[in-house]
């Protein structure tokens, strides 16, 4: 080796390895993904299930096993307690009850037996209960007839509200007042309650027929037609009462009686002049 020549030793460095990328495991997310896609798995297999039947089967099964249960523990129906029915049938309401004795008391729905019951043609409201151990009670509001209604020649039963009662056979309430007019049900309550309101007068009455759907003529038993007027008809009936009670305005030949002026009351006759059909009586509704 040279003196007067140096070597010079490099130091080889190491070289620097490329690093792999390399990142935590997120596990939040990997718990989440799992859990969603369980739950979308589950859903799927439930709605299939629950589509062709099985599901719902097994559930019935389930209820009507533990109603079987109770009904042998002594929850089953022995009796059925109706009050307040007077027109409805007892068979019709028996059908819609829809329950036997034995029948597992838990597995009665009164909700359903009430809606059903409504749809009798009688019954406006019903509470439906079960009494445990073993009673079914069920307490009707029938509708109360309030005057037949004549339409295009046929007779119908309608209630206090106007409604027609669909099986109430005319023939059988033919003591009602009879009203006229295709509106005429509904304000029956109002013509009927001027007519009670002169009871001598009153019962004279043989119909009400609703005129234009504005006013009322009164039809009484001996052919006379009352024409009463659109407004204050009250006041015009009880002034014609008073008028016949002083005058016995009725007691003549007489085929209309008009009260559609205020404080006067022509009366047309069957015959005689144009001058004597109508007449004035001289006095003040009241």
């Amino acid at each position: 080796m040279s003196s007067n020549k140096k070597t010079t030793r490099r130091r080889k460095r190491p070289q620097k390895r490329s690093k792999i990328p390399f990142r935590d495991t997120n596990w939040r997310k990997v718990f989440w993904g799992t859990a969603a896609g369980s739950l979308v798995a589950t859903v799927g297999l439930v709605t299939v299930l629950w589509t062709n039947g099985w599901i719902p089967e097994k559930i019935n099964q389930g209820v009507e096993d533990f109603h079987g249960m109770t009904a042998d523990a002594g929850l089953s129906v022995e009796d059925v307690l109706v009050e307040g029915r007077k027109r409805s049938n007892a068979a019709a309401i028996l059908s819609k009850l829809d329950v036997e004795r034995g029948t597992p008391i838990l597995s009665f729905s009164p909700e359903q037996a009430k809606a059903d019951l409504e749809e009798l043609p009688w019954v406006k409201r019903a509470i439906v209960e079960r009494r445990l151990p073993n009673i079914i009670y069920v307490n009707l509001e029938e509708r109360e007839p309030l005057a037949l209604w004549q339409e295009e020649g046929v007779l119908h039963v309608i209630d206090q509200s106007g409604e027609v009662i669909a099986s109430a056979k005319a023939n059988r309430f033919s003591k009602l007042p009879l009203i006229v007019g295709p509106d005429a049900p509904d304000h029956a309550r109002e013509i009927l309650a001027l007519i009670e309101s002169e009871p001598e007068l009153g019962n004279r009455v043989k119909a009400a027929v609703r005129v234009s759907g504005r006013r009322w003529n009164i039809r009484l038993n001996n052919g006379v037609d009352v024409q009463l007027p659109e407004e204050d008809a009250n006041d015009a009936w009880s002034f014609f009462a008073r008028i016949e009670r002083d005058e016995g305005v009725l007691e003549r030949d007489v085929i209309v009686v008009d009260l559609r002026l205020r404080d006067r009351l022509i009366v047309r006759t069957s015959g005689g002049s144009e001058k004597n059909k109508t007449k004035k009586v001289k006095g003040k509704k009241t």
